[in-house]
C-alpha cells in the first residue's frame, strides 16, 4: 500500500517523528563538524507519482535544525529539461532552496561510459571530459558545490573482480582534464565508494595515489557510502537467505578503516535499508562511525540514502525521518 508524505504525517509514528525533530522558520549559518541531509533518491519513488520536488523541499524543511540548514543531494533527472533547464526554472529552484532553508550539497551525475556499447569501447575521454564539464556548469547553476561524480565501470560477469565497481581504464585523464573547470565553478568531484568496494582495497589505494600525486585537492576527493560498513545482513533475508545474520569478515568495511581517508572524503551518503521503531539502525555501525567522525572534526555533510523493501510503497518518508531522529541524537542535535 502506498502512504504519500500527507497520510504519513496523519499516523501515530509521523507525529512522533516531527514531535521528536526540532523545526525553525529562518535560515541558520552553517556549522563545522558532521551535518546532516537528505539525499533525494531516498523519495525517488513517490516523486512525481505522489508528491512533487517541491514537497520533497518540504519533507526535508520538516527534519529542519536550528544550528543549519539541511543539506541536499539530487539526481540529474529532477532536472527540468536537463541538461539545459530555463532559467525560470532555475529561479524556481533557487527560491525553494530559500523558502524552505534547503543547501544545495552535492549534484548526483555520472559520466555515461557505456552509452554506446555495455561491453566497450567506451566514450573516449574527450567525449567524457565533455559529459562531466556539462553536469559541472549544470550543478554550479543550481548551488551545487560538490558532484557525486560517478565514473563508469567496466566489470563484466566471468571477470576476476566483477561487481567490484573498478572505474574505466582512462579515468584520470578524464578528471586531469576537468580539473581546472571544477575549480573555476567551485565544484568538487567526488565517485562515490559504494558497497561491495572496500575502503581497504585496491580502488582505493589507486584514488589515493591520484589525488596525492596529481594534488587535486579539494577538486577531486570520495564520497563513502555507509553500505560499505554493512555487516549483518538485512533482516528480511536475501536470496532465499534467512536475514539478521552477521556478514562474513572481508566483505564489508570497519569503521576505523575510514580514519585515513578523511582528509579526502568531502560527502558522505548515510546509507540504510532498515530503521526501527526506536530510530537505530540494526545493521550498520552507525554510532562507531558518527563517533569517528566527530572525534576527527570531519566537516561535512551526511546525506540520507533510504534504499529499504518499502521505498517503492511510500515508506522512505518514515524511514528517513526516524533515521534523523538517531543522526540528531549522535551529533549532539536533539
Amino acid at each position: 500500500m502506498t502512504m504519500t508524505r500527507k497520510e504519513f504525517l496523519q499516523t501515530a509514528a509521523g507525529a512522533i517523528a516531527v514531535s521528536a525533530i526540532t523545526r525553525i522558520a529562518s535560515a541558520a549559518a552553517e556549522k563545522p563538524g558532521p551535518k546532516r541531509g537528505v539525499s533525494a533518491y531516498s523519495y525517488v519513488s513517490d516523486l512525481n507519482v505522489n508528491c512533487t520536488l517541491e514537497d520533497c523541499f518540504a519533507e526535508i524543511n520538516d527534519l529542519d535544525t536550528r544550528n543549519y540548514d539541511l543539506g541536499l543531494e539530487v539526481l540529474t533527472g529532477v532536472v527540468e529539461d536537463y541538461p539545459n533547464p530555463s532559467d525560470a526554472w532555475v529561479k524556481k529552484w533557487h527560491d525553494m532552496c530559500a523558502k524552505y532553508h534547503v543547501k544545495p550539497v552535492e549534484f548526483g551525475h555520472w559520466i555515461d561510459s557505456k552509452l554506446y556499447n555495455e561491453t566497450g569501447p567506451y566514450l573516449s575521454t574527450e567525449e567524457s571530459y565533455e559529459q562531466l564539464v556539462q553536469d559541472i556548469k549544470v550543478g554550479s547553476k543550481l548551488g551545487f558545490t560538490h558532484g557525486r561524480t560517478k565514473l563508469g565501470v567496466i566489470d563484466q560477469p566471468g571477470m576476476p573482480e566483477y561487481d567490484t565497481l573498478t572505474p574505466v581504464r582512462n579515468w584520470r585523464e578524464i578528471i586531469k582534464k576537468a580539473l581546472p573547470v571544477a575549480e573555476k565553478y567551485n565544484f568538487r568531484m567526488l565517485p562515490e565508494i559504494h558497497a561491495p568496494t572496500l575502503l581497504n582495497s585496491k580502488i582505493l589505494e589507486d584514488y589515493i595515489d591520484f589525488i596525492q600525486k596529481e594534488k587535486t585537492t579539494p577538486w577531486f576527493g570520495l564520497n563513502i557510502d555507509f553500505g560499505v560498513f554493512q555487516n549483518i545482513t538485512s533482516a528480511r533475508g536475501r536470496d532465499g537467505q534467512p536475514g539478521g545474520m552477521p556478514m562474513k569478515e572481508g566483505t564489508y568495511s570497519k569503521p576505523e578503516e575510514i580514519i585515513a581517508l578523511l582528509p579526502y572524503v568531502h560527502c558522505c551518503h548515510a546509507k540504510f535499508n532498515e530503521i526501527n521503531d526506536d530510530c537505530e539502525c540494526p545493521n550498520i555501525p552507525y554510532a562507531a562511525v558518527i563517533d569517528i567522525l566527530k572525534k576527527h572534526n570531519w566537516n561535512g555533510y551526511l546525506l540520507s540514502e533510504y534504499e529499504g523493501a518499502d521505498k517503492g510503497s511510500g515508506g522512505a518518508f518514515a524511514a528517513v525521518r526516524k533515521q534523523h531522529v538517531m543522526l540528531k541524537r549522535m551529533l549532539g542535535e536533539a
